[in-house]
């Protein structure tokens, strides 16, 4: 079913806030018939530029799966380690680390490429919603290995489907894991990390009435459930062998599992292996506290602060009707009179800054160096993949206005404005930078745009003295850090 409503019979200006709110930013090559208010059967495969296809397709995680991505890096840091000499040491452990990077920034690079043209933004939008809301920091351990995959295949594949597959599917992926430390939770050493995450963060969140005796019988469901590089399987006795489970790099294994009954959340769950996880999580998806909970983040991210509470009512209402269908419950915030109503009044975060700037200024025009981004986004705060801590990237306003932000982004706004600011120079030795010169006084702006400003903003423009200038002060401007 549609999530939203369709943008016939809107005025531009009108569909032109529609899709602000539904895409990355209004691109330059926008024009009023298109439709980013639909998502009718939501699908992962890609739809983008050849350009940026060839792009992906060159990448290494690409063209490896992530197992042996992250086997082929642990032998590499295996081999570095074992290494006598100093210097030959140091530059393999180098070797190792940059190799690391690399990894990590085809992940960015491709994550960006989607958000930039991908023709189903919404999906692109909900991608990074639902990795902030379930956060991994690359940094850690070998995750930079796994970042790309946990995006693509654990958030990205899941980002429209029910919330439940999406919440076993960032339980189920090394990355996850290794973040929180859960493949270090066994019988006898317990550890309580990403129980105590999954549940105040990922689900029901805080003060919703859970215990902290919950979170320990949690974590004691989640014994045994964890990563194995090792190719071959581990030796087990007899009658556990029929409950181990491999997949790629995820295992639990039933020697690492407390069998013991548990407690969790009113309900007695029997010791049978994973499938009391699988019970477990049932439990928490179809909690109350988890429909009300993350209807409201997505509430905020959406609509921006403290959403209506009737609204929050709506959804939650929704998501309780349809087992936690994503679609359905945003169909219903899309469809409220209050959604209409916030149109242009949420103030962006660095990445829809950044994203809507560079869609403004170059439309389709691929970008064939993602760095200038990356690192914009790593300055302003809100770099991928970057952020320490499990709770993610905040959803208010208030985080992203004090002036050394605001000053950095006069700063970016000046670089997009002037220029390519090193967009279009390519990665390959001997490159130089293509001619790139966004004119945003355009049919565009003309057409839709002029019409969404208010008039001081209008008398500022005016009296600029170059298209440099006037560039840097549209995309400076209070209209356009909202969306």
């Amino acid at each position: 079913m549609p999530v939203a409503p369709a943008s016939a019979h809107r005025p531009a200006s009108e569909s032109m806030a529609w899709s602000n709110r539904l895409t990355w930013g209004v691109s330059s090559n926008w024009s009023a018939s298109d439709d980013h208010g639909l998502v009718n059967q939501p699908s992962a495969n890609d739809t983008l530029p050849p350009a940026a296809l060839q792009q992906i397709a060159r990448m290494r995680i690409s063209n490896e799966p992530m197992a042996a991505l992250v086997v082929e890096e642990d032998a590499q840091n295996r081999a570095a380690n074992a290494i006598g000499d100093p210097d030959q040491k140091k530059a393999a452990k180098q070797a190792f680390q940059q190799s690391m990077n690399t990894l990590a920034n085809e992940a960015a690079t491709r994550s960006i490429l989607r958000d930039l043209y991908a023709s189903d933004q919404l999906r692109e939008q909900l991608t990074w919603f639902w990795f902030n809301h379930f956060n991994v920091q690359a940094q850690k351990r070998d995750i930079r290995a796994m970042v790309g995959d946990y995006e693509d295949q654990a958030i990205r594949a899941h980002a429209l489907g029910k919330f439940r597959d999406l919440l076993e599917a960032t339980l189920r992926h090394p990355a996850m894991l290794r973040y929180l430390d859960n493949d270090q939770n066994a019988a006898g050493h317990i550890n309580e990390n990403y129980a105590r995450e999954l549940m105040e963060l990922h689900s029901m969140g805080v003060g919703s009435g859970y215990s902290q005796k919950d979170v320990q019988e949690l974590a004691r469901i989640l014994t045994g459930v964890g990563v194995d590089l090792k190719p071959e399987s581990p030796k087990l006795k007899p009658q556990w062998q029929p409950l181990f489970i491999r997949a790629g790099l995820f295992e639990f294994n039933p020697a690492r599992h407390d069998f013991g009954d548990k407690q969790f959340l009113g309900h007695e769950i029997k010791g049978s292996g994973y499938r009391e996880v699988e019970q477990a999580l049932d439990l928490i998806a179809r909690s109350p506290a988890t429909a009300h909970h993350v209807s409201e983040q997505l509430a905020t991210y959406f609509m921006g602060d403290a959403p209506p509470p009737a609204v929050i009512d709506r959804m939650t209402s929704a998501w309780r009707s349809s087992d936690g269908n994503i679609p359905q419950v945003l169909g219903v915030m899309f469809r409220s009179p209050e959604f209409t109503a916030s149109l242009g009044h949420v103030f962006k975060d660095p990445i829809h800054y950044v994203t809507s700037a560079v869609r403004m200024a170059y439309g389709d025009r691929v970008i064939l160096n993602s760095q200038p981004i990356i690192n914009w986004m790593q300055r302003m705060g809100e770099g991928l993949y970057a952020h320490e801590t499990p709770d993610g990237y905040s959803l208010a306003s208030a985080a992203w206005t004090g002036p050394g932000q605001m000053s950095v982004r006069f700063e970016i706004a000046r670089q997009v404005g002037a220029g390519s600011s090193g967009l279009f120079k390519s990665s390959e030795p001997g490159a130089v930078d293509q001619p790139a010169f966004p004119q945003l006084q355009n049919a565009l702006y003309y057409a839709g745009i002029a019409d969404t400003l208010r008039l001081p903003t209008k008398a500022v423009l005016a009296q600029s003295t170059s298209p440099q200038e006037w560039n840097a002060l549209f995309l400076s401007s209070p209209d356009f850090m909202r969306r």
